[in-house]
């Protein structure tokens, strides 16, 4: 299983958000830097496109890891839930196309 850390200490905003996570996933330079954006890019792991420095196997799951999580949940709360309501609704759009999931969300 491939993994990415996100560090929940260094993520206090959507803003912030978006900086860890382009660097983190190795999102392209044109990067919208939206939430719709974010799951356009994580929902072509399995593809050519090179929108993450992330390609998988056709079983392979990536594991998102957030570290620090405590302190995202007390300064963001309403981001992290919105990142699993879309980590859910990415793996959705994987299932829709007979695909396995793609994307576990462990918070540490």
């Amino acid at each position: 299983m491939a993994d990415v850390q996100l560090n929940g200490e260094q993520i206090t905003d959507w803003e912030s958000f978006h900086t860890v996570c382009a660097e983190a996933f190795g999102f392209p330079a044109f990067y919208g830097r939206t939430i719709d954006a974010w799951i356009d890019c994580l929902s072509y792991l399995r593809d050519d496109e090179n929108m993450t420095r992330f390609h998988l196997k056709a079983d392979e799951v990536l594991q998102i890891v957030v570290t620090h999580s405590a302190a995202l949940q007390k300064n963001a709360p309403d981001l992290l839930e919105e990142v699993a309501f879309c980590v859910e609704g990415i793996n959705d759009r994987y299932n829709d196309y007979g695909e396995k999931p793609a994307l576990s969300l462990k918070l540490a």
